[in-house]
This record gives structure tokens, sequence and C-alpha cells, in this order.
């Protein structure tokens, strides 16, 4: 009993000097919690920075993704700072590797913009190989005043008087594949196939001035195909632009304009054809024909610039009738007057998906000339033409692979179309 009353207050006291030594001392408490305070702003302050690295790397990585996109294979970009970045963040830290991955579609973004623009007004060599859908809607009208007469007293017109009318639209289906040899060259297929529907009206019928004929035909086939190469000259490079020369042939596959059945509507008393449209529209030019021409892009963000300039020349050829007479049958040479093409523009890229584009366009053709057998060549009275248009443009990348263009011409001259609406779907394999 004696020596459990003793052992009782030395237990106590060990007990109480373990508790004692387990608890620090006042100033070290205060210290630890400095410290830990300490640690957790570093740790907030780590990542905050953390979070300002990724968006600097995100933007110096679209700034050189368009910086290399507009200044082309010859210029050095510089050397990217994601290793750098990267570094300074721990291997376990899945959100900086996201980041990695939304800076590289952000450069693959930021260039997609402006290689649609380039793919639409001279060639994108970057592009291995494109498959591109087009589906273009064209109107035409076009009204001419007859006089079948003569002037009596120099005031009274004695004849016939006559209104002539041609309305026609025509939808083409151009299905085109564009195949970048290398980074230097391209080779372009196009296969069109055109639908055509025309109205010809005709006032003065019967002899009757109130009395109008009208008469429709139609036609659709395939229509001239066109191969053709873009090579370029000249990388995009400070001040001087991307200069790309293009080359091409046209094949006449398409069915020619001569030598058509005529479906005569109206004669008069004495047999003479007042009024003849032909059985079936054609769907092309009916002669060889080659082309040349060179276009220039320059980027000045955040606008593009864009020209072209080229000569189309066309090769005679021989047809079984070449007469407008549909009583006479009359074989001949045809041969097309050569024109001279010529266009510039700008477009701006909105964002990595969305570009407008503005440009106006212009095609001079001299007159076309016609040689009977046996003869001599013989100039084809109006059949020269200055056909200009007024292009507005949107493209838009609709994924990785799928652009959209969309085209809005707008006629200036009687002998262009009174506008065109073209839908053209771009896929890169």
């Amino acid at each position: 009993m004696h020596t459990l009353f003793r052992l009782t207050p030395l237990a106590l006291a060990a007990l109480a000097t373990t508790a004692f030594a387990q608890q620090p001392a006042p100033s070290e408490g205060a210290d630890m919690q400095a410290l830990i305070a300490q640690l957790e702003q570093l740790k907030a302050n780590y990542a905050q920075e953390v979070r300002r690295l990724r968006e600097l790397d995100m933007q110096v990585q679209a700034m050189q993704a368009r910086l290399s996109g507009r200044a082309g294979p010859g210029a050095t970009p510089a050397a990217p700072l994601a290793p750098a970045a990267a570094s300074a963040v721990p291997p376990s830290s899945e959100g900086y590797a996201s980041s990695a991955a939304e800076a590289q579609q952000a450069k693959q973004e930021a260039r997609r913009s402006v290689d649609d623009v380039k793919q639409q007004q001279a060639a994108l060599f970057s592009r291995r190989f494109t498959i591109e859908n087009g589906l273009t809607y064209a109107r035409y009208d076009r009204k001419q005043l007859t006089l079948n007469g003569f002037l009596a007293l120099d005031a009274i017109f004695l004849g016939n008087i006559a209104i002539e009318n041609v309305e026609s639209d025509s939808l083409t289906y151009n299905l085109a594949a564009r195949w970048g040899v290398s980074p230097n060259l391209t080779l372009n297929l196009d296969v069109p196939y055109l639908a055509r529907r025309t109205v010809y009206q005709k006032g003065g019928a019967g002899g009757a001035a109130a009395a109008i004929a009208q008469e429709e035909t139609n036609g659709s086939g395939i229509g001239d195909v066109s191969l053709s190469a873009n090579y370029r000259l000249f990388a995009e490079r400070g001040w001087r632009p991307e200069t790309v020369l293009t080359g091409g042939v046209t094949a006449p596959t398409g069915r020619a304009p001569y030598g058509l059945d005529w479906k005569v509507i109206e004669r008069d008393d004495d047999d003479y054809i007042r009024f003849a449209v032909p059985q079936e529209q054609p769907t092309g030019n009916g002669v060889w024909q080659a082309n040349l021409g060179v276009s220039m892009v320059k980027t000045a963000d955040p606008a593009i610039l864009f020209a072209n300039a080229g000569y189309i020349h066309s090769f005679p050829r021989g047809f079984s009738d070449i007469d407008s007479n549909p009583d006479t049958v009359n074989p001949g040479d045809v041969k097309l007057g050569g024109s001279v093409y010529f266009g510039a523009g700008v477009a701006f890229a909105f964002n990595e998906r969305t570009s407008l584009s503005i440009s106006f366009s212009d095609k001079i053709s001299t007159r076309a000339s016609t040689r009977f057998k046996g003869g001599e060549w013989v100039k084809v009275i109006g059949s020269d033409a200055n056909a200009a248009s007024l292009n507005l443009g949107v493209t838009y990348a609709l994924n990785q692979h799928t652009t959209l263009v969309t085209m809005l011409g707008i006629g200036l001259t009687p002998d262009a179309p009174d506008f065109t609406l073209a839908f053209k779907v771009p896929y890169m394999l």
C-alpha cells in the first residue's frame, strides 16, 4: 500500500513531463502558423503565375501561328515558348497539358482563316489534297429594240418595230480536285455540269406591235472540263506579296453553240424567218482554250489584299454548220476573240473561322471571227463583250477539314449576268 502511494506521484510527474514536451512553446507555435500562412500565400501566387504563363503562352502561340501562316515558308518563326513554360509546371499538372493542346489548336485556327482566303484567291500549297463541291446560280436578261423599215420625211417610221427579250437562268454544279504536288506546285481539275433555261420573247409578232411571241428552251449536260496548274514564284516576305503563276487548258467537252437544231416560231409571207430559237441550250464554248495568269496575295493585318490578271486564248475549230439561218447548212470555222481578265479585292479575317471579302472583276473579250468553207475570216459584229462585276464573299470554317464559301456577284455591265450566287464547300483530305 505504501509502495503504491509512492509510485503514483512518480507516474503523474512522468506523464506531465511528456505532455509538456509534446506541446510547443508559444513562440514556436506562432512561427509555425506564420510559416503555414506564408506557404499558402506562395501556393496561391504560384497558381496565379501558372495561369498567367498559360495565357501568355497561348497568346504567343496564336501570334506565331498568324505570323508563320502569313510569312510563307521562307520566313523563320520565333522559337515557341511552350517548353520553357512547361518546365515551370510540375509534370503532374494535367491542367497545363490541356492548355498546350489548346495553344496548338489556337495556332491552327489562327492560320485557318488566312489559308481559306488564299485557297479561293490563288492556291494553298500546304494542303495536300482538296475536293471542292460548288453550286452556282446565274441570272441574265437582255432587251433589244429592232427596227425593220425606213424613215419617211425624216420623221415617220414605216416598217416593223420589234422588241426582243432574252431571259436566262443557269445552275452549275462544279466538282474540283486540287492536289498539292510539292510546296510550290498545285494541280487542279474542274468538271462542271450545267442546267440552263432560256426564255425568248419577241414583240411585234404577226406584224402587230402589241403582239408578243414567247418560247422557252432548256438544256443540261456536262460543261467544258479544265485542267490547270498553280506555281508559286515568290513566297510572301516583307513588302513582297505571294505571287502565283497559273496556266491551264479548257477542253470543248460541253455541247457547242454551233450546228444546233432550230425551232422556227414565225415566218413572213415571203417565207422569211422572223423568230427562231435553238431547240436545246448549249453547255460549252465549243473550242479549245488556253489561259495564263498571275495572282498576288499580301497580308496586312487584319486585311488580306489580293489581285489577279490573265489572258485567255481560243483556238479555231471547224463545225458542220455555223450559219444562223435554220434553212441553210454552211460548214466553216469559228475563232472566238481573245479575253483579258483582271480583278482586285480585300478580305478581312474577323476571327480564326470567318472572313469577309469584297472584290471587283472584269473580263474584256474581243470580237469573234467566222470563216465559211473556202472563204475568208469575217469578224462577227456585236460579239465583243465587257463583263464586269462586284463580288461579296463570306468564308466560314465549319470544322478542321471543311469550309463553306459563299459568293454574291452583282453585274455592273450589260454583258455581265444580273447577279450570281455561288456556294463552295472545299474538303481537305
